[in-house]
């Protein structure tokens, strides 16, 4: 059996095509642009499908064998609003996106913070989808009188593919709507938020069959007639799927846009304030089984903005040389830690601090430093931002004891090293570097009864390589120290 994974990202989509015993047959990827301009981070969703027909299209036709099966993944926290004739009527807010902050907290004055989250398993914040349509319903109230469908964006491309509303559990729980104990829509968040039912589409298991390929599209995507479209789920879950690290001990990092680690447990922990307070969420994955995350908005984004603004040289010796821009950038990178401090918090904090109002900085600049230290400061920077939100988890209850790398930012050799040694910890590489794609091709495969387990099918998830700490680590621990206050000053300049 043939089948096809759909992977949606913050700033691109990959489909990968895969034969059943693991042998991938072809693969494609485009990178599409978002706006991010004070006060509004959009996506638009007619973009978004443009380039999943792109990728899905070209993937499917390089196969020398037709797809039977598409499953799709995606970011969080966004939805798209139809109209009765299934169009978008406005673009997608992402997570980062401010507005929402007086709706979130309204929803904590009237609700209780700790009622939401025994309710929803997430803490309220503007990143949720909710409190956006509660901003949406109260500043466009004309606009949402027309919406017919309230879509995760996974879900919006299912429902392209094959006409039917349906998201699964892990991205249902993201809207901040989801109750995570008897997983189904909850009515009084829903009531709370002013969004009817009737609008949202079906909770379903990951994994799910949504329906068959519409004849029109079949053709246009080198899709046979009568493929069968899945349901995926939340890219970081995916990913823990491909990497085969769904169990207790091992968290995937999930490295792209968002720099994301993602632990799993067996069921709602019994004491869940410290999750609350620190902003982890408990999100239902497959089988019983429930994740959280510890996440950093701008992980793979600030290598992006790097790149764009400051690798002039780099972008010029990467197109002579036939490389990527950022392997010219590692291959410049001293070795030795830079001293310098980057808050990753260009778009505000995630986990631990949840703050939306956060600003980015960079500390101890000195006139000796180039930019092959802002570069590598950088890559410390997240890492350092990692290691705060695993002490936290620890201190939570949801021990780390290994990690496997995926995204972009697994394909860094120098990247990891620096992770390994800031975190103290393993980190082992897979032979496929986009473990969500895999993740994607896995529920297809089992929504197909290809595989009678996901056991079964994470089996096929293979280690490439373990970069363990150095044995010099140790040299990083008083900076890791420093860098613990920076956020507090920054923050004290800007409160």
């Amino acid at each position: 059996m043939v089948m096809g994974g759909l992977d949606i990202g913050t700033s691109g989509c990959k489909c990968t095509v895969m034969r059943a015993d693991g042998k991938v047959l072809s693969s494609c990827y485009r990178e599409y642009g978002v706006s991010r301009r004070a006060g509004a981070h959009e996506a638009d969703p007619a973009v978004i499908w443009d380039t999943a027909k792109h990728v899905i299209r070209d993937a499917c036709s390089q196969s020398p064998e037709p797809v039977q099966a598409l499953a799709v993944t995606s970011f969080g926290e966004s939805v798209v609003l139809l109209d009765d004739g299934g169009e978008p009527l406005a673009p997608a807010m992402l997570y980062t996106d401010p507005r929402g902050q007086e709706q979130s907290e309204r929803l904590s004055r009237e609700l209780g913070e700790q009622r939401i989250f025994d309710m929803c398993g997430h803490s309220p914040n503007a990143m949720y989808s909710l409190p956006k349509l509660m901003y949406l319903r109260e500043t466009q109230p004309e606009l949402f009188t027309r919406v017919r469908h309230i879509l995760p964006i996974h879900a919006y491309i299912v429902y392209r593919l094959c006409g039917t509303a349906v998201t699964d559990y892990s991205l249902a729980a993201r809207t901040m709507m989801l109750d995570v104990r008897k997983l189904d829509w909850c009515d009084e968040l829903l009531a709370a938020g002013g969004v009817m039912r009737s609008v949202l589409p079906k909770v379903v298991p990951p994994g799910t069959a949504a329906g068959e390929i519409l004849p029109d599209l079949a053709t246009e995507l080198s899709l046979p007639k009568g493929a069968v479209m899945v349901i995926g789920c939340h890219d970081q879950v995916a990913a823990a799927i491909g990497a085969g690290a769904l169990c207790p001990g091992v968290a995937v990092n999930g490295s792209g846009t968002v720099e994301c680690f993602t632990p799993v447990f067996g069921g709602i922990p019994a004491q869940t304030d410290l999750m609350r307070q620190n902003g982890y969420a408990i999100v239902p994955a497959v089988d019983g089984l429930y994740v959280t995350y510890a996440f950093i908005f701008t992980g793979g984004a600030l290598l992006q903005w790097y790149r764009d603004h400051f690798a002039v040289a780099a972008k010029a010796e990467a197109e002579k040389s036939g490389r990527s821009v950022y392997a010219v950038l590692d291959s410049k990178v001293r070795s030795d830690p830079t001293g310098l401090f980057v808050l990753p918090h260009f778009a505000g904090a995630a986990t631990p601090y949840m703050d939306s109002g956060a600003k980015g900085a960079v500390v101890g600049l000195l006139l000796e430093h180039d930019e092959r230290d802002l570069y590598r400061a950088l890559l410390e920077g997240v890492a350092y931002e990692s290691r705060v939100n695993l002490e936290r988890l620890a201190q939570s209850g949801v021990s780390i004891g290994s990690i496997r790398a995926t995204g972009g930012g697994a394909r860094s050799r120098v990247w990891l090293q620096i992770k390994a040694d800031i975190l103290g910890k393993p980190i082992e590489t897979l032979e496929v570097d986009e473990a969500g794609t895999v993740g994607s091709l896995m529920l297809a495969g089992l929504a197909c009864g290809c595989y009678a387990t996901l056991d079964q099918a994470m089996a096929l998830a293979k280690t490439k390589a373990r970069i363990e700490p150095a044995a010099d680590r140790i040299r990083y621990d008083l900076s890791y120290e420093r860098y613990k206050r920076v956020y507090d000053a920054v923050k004290s300049i800007y409160a």
